[in-house]
């Protein structure tokens, strides 16, 4: 039996043992099948949750119960492992149902901007429940040498004592301890190119916003066009990359984009170009796609405009202009990723599961990448105005089962692949 993992106040964490561990989705309490875990991944973090009440189950009175003298613990996990279940909390001007708790309640702030994946202790480990949905180790710690990266951060920019650009992902690297900006100072895999201060959309659980500063500048297509030359010529097959954690909508900067990507191809046709974007806007889409952009990944929360609205809050655009975008890449037989925003409960509802399916038939997008969807729980639903419905859902593990079977040319994963 897993059992539930709790603090004290002292930030010292433990397991109860004679319980067993449960689960969360939409507020709902949910026993967790033990095909759900998985050893908890090197480079994950344990949270103690503040105000947050933890539950367990008691397998000899059949119910739910919460664990009043402790605190709620959730495990944050590194790219490439998507979580099946939240963990499992309540706050104190709440009390627990058997079936499902509606609502955030009041008592505590709302959480920082981390995904709250559920955990369980067995024979000695921690375990989360979770799937890989990516075999690269991109962003593994275990293969990113930080001393290495402050080392090269000082050659590098010496090598480019003007670019402010390389300055900016030096910060992102050591101050922020991006993985992407430290695989670039490592010379391996994906190439970030943040390149705009401002965004179009006010998203609830906005990064940029809230977990470290935006790019303050706009950098000139010759910073943009250095940076990428110096990656492509010391990693084979890579991919670089607009529209990062630490910028608003690359989109807002198409011209700069546009001029940047003609430096890099006058000199180069290695290296796959990609923009992560909200595709807010088509006409720019569709003028990049014609000048050697390879590929875009829109981010999106969900297949329905009502819930994708309620989420983003676009400003200047609207969930149709979305998926024109993708129309267009597709036609320009560009590469079509969705930066799927998966919070368990809310994804693998039987209804968002019929709108995916709907989404995948219509606009044959090549990838899903199903990325953890940062916030809180029970937040979350309140913000999107999403009933909870617990026989309703499917599961995150059994979803992404389902459509390998639907769509087997349907590509599976977490990060940009390269061409």
């Amino acid at each position: 039996m897993f059992n539930p993992l709790v603090s004290d106040r002292s930030g010292r964490i433990f397991d109860i043992p004679g319980l067993e561990a449960v689960g969360m989705k939409a507020g709902c309490l949910f026993r967790i099948d033990r095909r759900e875990y998985t050893r908890m991944p090197k480079g994950s973090k344990l949270f103690m949750l503040p105000g947050r009440i933890p539950a367990g189950y008691n397998p000899d009175t059949g119910d739910f119960e919460s664990l009043e003298n402790y605190f709620a613990v959730a495990v944050f996990m590194p790219p490439a492992f998507t979580a099946t279940y939240s963990a499992a909390y309540q706050l104190p001007s709440r009390r627990w149902s058997k079936i499902h708790l509606r609502g955030g309640g009041r008592g505590a702030d709302a959480l920082p901007l981390f995904c709250y994946t559920a955990a369980g202790f067995y024979k000695g480990g921690i375990y989360v429940a979770a799937v890989r949905v990516d075999r690269s180790t991109r962003h593994d710690p275990r293969f990113i040498n930080l001393d290495l990266v402050k080392d090269n951060t000082i050659k590098i920019k010496k090598i480019f004592p003007r670019n402010r650009l390389i300055r900016h992902l030096a910060d992102c690297a050591l101050a922020y301890d991006c993985p992407g900006a430290q695989n670039f100072f490592l010379s391996r895999e994906e190439c970030p190119l943040p390149v705009s201060p401002h965004c179009n959309a006010n998203c609830a659980g906005c990064i940029s916003l809230n977990t470290q500063p935006r790019i303050r500048f706009t950098p000139t297509p010759e910073e943009i066009r250095d940076v990428a030359l110096f990656h492509i010529n010391r990693v084979r097959d890579t991919v670089l990359s607009f529209g990062q954690g630490c910028e608003g909508e690359p989109l807002l900067q198409a011209d700069l984009i546009e001029r940047s990507i003609r430096l890099i191809r006058k000199e180069t046709s290695q290296g796959s170009i990609n923009i992560n974007t909200n595709a807010s806007r088509p006409e720019s889409i569709s003028r990049l796609f014609d000048i050697g952009l390879s590929s875009i990944r829109v981010s999106m929360n969900s297949c329905r405009p009502e819930y994708y609205k309620r989420y983003y809050k676009p400003t200047g655009y609207d969930f149709c202009d979305v998926l024109s975008s993708i129309k267009i890449a597709k036609r320009k037989k560009g590469f079509v990723s969705i930066n799927y925003l998966t919070m368990p409960g809310f994804t693998d509802s039987a209804d968002e599961y019929e709108a995916v399916k709907k989404f995948i038939s219509y606009y044959k997008i090549n990838m899903i990448q199903w990325r953890n969807l940062n916030f809180d729980p029970l937040e979350y639903f309140k913000i999107i105005k999403y009933p909870a419905n617990p026989p309703e859902t499917i599961g995150v593990r059994r979803i992404i089962s389902n459509l390998r079977k639907s769509f087997p040319g349907l590509k599976m994963g977490y990060y940009n692949p390269a061409f």
